[in-house]
């Protein structure tokens, strides 16, 4: 007799619940493809079908960038919409006002100030954090803010990531050694018995007085017939032929005996067993599963991928330690991480915004450009398959192909404090980092005219077409440089210069595997910018792309 009242119940709840049921939002995609060049893609229509058909249904175009070109300066005005002088990331690195001294851009850790030390240990009773230093609002905070649901995964200057939706941090993520990335090249002279023992550092260690570095120890023994090896870390093993790369190997580094450990992440490559033994070790990457750092604040659901900011090794190769096609199948281990992890992003993704980030194309250019053409293509096929993939999952997102910029040749380095030392201006002008000139003794306008006259002095040739003048806000002051140069195609500031440091030679040829860059002046390297049909932005900069999604919803 209670039958009837039942079910008019479960039909009001049922009505209940279907109108508390969330309603779809609009499927926006952007894929971020660092360093995609317009000019390439322009001689290579035929073999890049999907950006192609992309281009013909809806629009291409290039993306204006910001000065400098650099990726953390570029990348920091997509996610706020604001210039470097209101977001604060004017070059890789920034200049300590108080000390001179150089750090990293991006972020900044700050150690707990409340600690007990015993003996050789101190044990902190709050736990350190890293802070982000870039200002500004980041566009998917508003729409998350609104309802609408985000998935930003591997977006540069974003670490540690943000509270707001899925987030994945990307490019200045650090290895567990708080660097952007610290290989190890183990080579032995002899080994003994067809066993060798490796010491691996990896973070210095919070908990000890003298930070001295935590340390596991890498066990090979070789094949005394075959050129195979066993490598041991741990409870871990792997067991790799010579030119063989292993998956990602979970590493405990120890802390405190027994109570606290640090837990990371390498690749190891069998370089050579024989007849001699050369081995090397990724950079102890964060590893997502135990994470020592903040690298993101969901599981992607994939087990273990790259979480190094830049995961493409081309110190390694630089180095001498890669040769060239080493260096091309590490980076396309890099890149099918990023593969792995779109697609699981795919998988869950319904509706709202979603990002996603690439990093090959920017870092092989850097190697490849203008000497290995057909190299650097199968990279932007890659990127171009991918492209075709998801356009094929989600035939009805708004989808916005974009990058921070293009690139061109890095044929003469120069070294900028050498010509302000040339020209009187030591101790009155300093370049440091790749862009920046600090003036603190001299009149800015006259450093800036004599920066614009500088000429090569084997060619003649103008080495700098632009010197942008920053007027920063007053909470960026502090680390501003006063002067943003921008070089002549061919042209870039030296690797000593990058450090701050004076070199003999004010302009030399560039001998480096670093083939190209982009940190010249603006107007040279612009980005791509495709979008769907029925999207159009007049006048396309980085600045304006956060508006023009913020106005999708």
């Amino acid at each position: 007799m209670f039958r009837a009242p039942i079910c008019r119940a479960f039909a009001a709840l049922a009505v209940l619940l279907a109108g508390c049921a969330r309603a779809p939002h609009r499927q926006v995609v952007v894929l971020g493809i660092d360093g995609m060049d317009p000019k390439f893609v322009e001689r290579h229509w035929a073999e890049l079908p999907n950006l192609r058909a992309l281009r013909d249904e809806g629009s291409f175009q290039r993306l204006s960038t910001t000065s400098p070109p650099q990726s953390p300066v570029a990348w920091s005005t997509f996610i706020t919409g604001l210039d470097p002088a209101e977001h604060g990331i004017f070059d890789f690195v920034h200049r300590d006002a108080a000390t001179k001294e150089l750090f990293l851009s991006t972020d900044r850790t700050v150690e707990s100030r409340f600690v007990i030390s015993l003996g050789d240990w101190r044990l902190p009773l709050t736990a350190s954090k890293v802070v982000q230093q870039r200002r500004g609002k980041a566009f998917w905070q508003t729409l998350s803010e609104r309802g609408v649901p985000v998935m930003v995964l591997r977006m540069p200057t974003n670490y540690p990531p943000l509270p707001f939706g899925k987030e994945l941090a990307g490019m200045g993520t650090p290895d567990l050694r708080g660097t952007q990335g610290t290989f190890t090249l183990f080579h032995p002279e002899d080994v003994s018995d067809n066993h060798a023992a490796f010491v691996l550092e990896g973070p210095a260690n919070p908990l000890r007085r003298d930070r001295a570095s935590a340390t596991v120890t890498l066990d090979v023994d070789v094949d005394p017939e075959l050129p195979v090896a066993r490598f041991a870390v741990g409870d871990q093993v792997a067991v790799l032929r010579q030119g063989e790369w292993s998956g990602w190997i979970p590493v405990e580094f120890p802390l405190l005996p027994h109570l606290a450990a640090a837990h990371g992440m390498v690749r190891i490559y069998a370089k050579q067993l024989k007849p001699r033994l050369e081995v090397y070790v990724s950079p102890v990457n964060i590893d997502p599963l135990r994470p020592a750092l903040p690298v993101a604040n969901f599981d992607p659901g994939i087990g273990r991928f790259t979480t190094l900011g830049i995961g493409e090794d081309t110190s390694a190769l630089r180095q001498g330690v890669f040769t060239l096609p080493e260096f091309l199948a590490q980076s396309r281990l890099v890149l099918r991480d990023e593969k792995r992890l779109l697609r699981a992003a795919l998988d869950q993704y319904r509706d709202g915004f979603l990002f996603f980030y690439f990093s090959s194309v920017d870092q092989n250019s850097h190697i490849l450009w203008g000497r290995h053409e057909d190299e650097l293509l199968r990279f932007y096929q890659e990127i171009d398959a991918e492209l075709g993939a998801v356009r094929k999952r989600l035939p009805r997102a708004d989808l916005i192909v974009m990058s921070d910029h293009g690139f061109s040749t890095f044929d003469r380095a120069v070294n900028l404090n050498a010509y302000l030392a040339a020209q009187g201006l030591a101790g009155k002008a300093w370049a440091a980092g790749l862009n920046a000139v600090y003036v603190t003794g001299a009149d800015r306008a006259d450093v800036r005219q004599r920066l614009l006259d500088m000429r090569d002095p084997e060619t003649g040739q103008v080495v700098i077409e632009r010197v942008d003048e920053v007027r920063a806000a007053p909470r960026n002051r502090a680390v501003a440089p006063d002067l943003v140069v921008g070089y002549a195609p061919g042209y870039r500031a030296s690797w000593a210069t990058g450090l701050g440091e004076t070199a003999g030679t004010i302009v030399e040829a560039n001998q480096d595997a670093w083939l190209a860059d982009h940190c010249i002046s603006a107007d040279e390297v612009p980005g791509v910018l495709f979008m769907t049909k029925g999207l159009r932005l007049d006048a396309p900069s980085l600045k304006k792309l956060s508006g023009v999604i913020l106005g999708l919803y």
